[in-house]
């Protein structure tokens, strides 16, 4: 909706919120004067028709990629998990990419976009079905099991990610202080898609890193 409003207004997207907020709950605020009442209109009819176009091309987007994605029984599939870390960002851009494990075997087609996976006993408790978004192909069929490289994978398919080394370090001064950051490894990941990490946050959840680094 924030993107919506965005795209629409430009440099005064802050001043669409409140319309934006009282198109989604269909609910009535206070407002008074015809002029206000006309613009309020004019800014809730923009902003649902942004809406609607996102989200036609959000399904469009899924209808291919479920098209795109079959499978059949007995066929191996990779699953992805998403990585977690324990700090806050600091304004940077990017993130971790996922990651896929296995691979596992398909036993079964749960209707048009689904399939039902054999998991072994270290993923008890994840539920077994999962959207074709979730898995890629594997092209060769493993002679055995590949490990999880010691992932301790979430019901909601996450795991937790650490920070291995610190690559490099810099300063950025911002408007009333200069902030030390840190460009981090992180332990599933590799050099190229290290990240610029805060270091008194890194110091505050990481502190035996610092140790290493010295």
């Amino acid at each position: 909706m924030l993107k919506a409003c965005a795209i629409r207004y430009g440099t005064s997207w802050d001043k669409s919120p409140p319309y934006a907020e009282f198109s989604y709950n269909n609910g009535y605020q206070a407002m008074f004067g015809p002029d206000l009442i006309g613009d309020a209109e004019q800014r809730i009819k923009m902003v649902r028709e942004n809406l609607r176009v996102a989200r036609s091309g959000r399904k469009s987007y899924a209808d291919v990629r479920s098209r795109d994605l079959t499978f059949k029984v007995d066929d191996f599939v990779y699953l992805k998990v998403s990585p977690m870390r324990g700090i806050r960002r600091f304004n940077m851009k990017g993130k971790l990419a996922p990651r896929y494990i296995s691979p596992f075997k398909i036993v079964e087609r749960k209707g048009e976009v689904a399939y039902k996976l054999e998991l072994p006993s270290n993923l008890f408790g994840i539920h077994n079905v999962f959207h074709v978004s979730q898995l890629k192909k594997c092209l060769r069929v493993p002679e055995e099991q590949a490990p999880l490289e010691g992932l301790d994978v979430q019901e909601h398919l996450t795991y937790t990610e650490h920070p291995v080394k610190i690559l490099e370090t810099s300063e950025r001064v911002t408007r009333n202080r200069r902030v030390k950051m840190c460009r981090v490894q992180w332990k599933h990941h590799t050099e190229d898609e290290a990240t610029w990490e805060r270091e008194e946050e890194l110091r505050a959840t990481y502190p035996g890193l610092f140790a290493s680094h010295l």
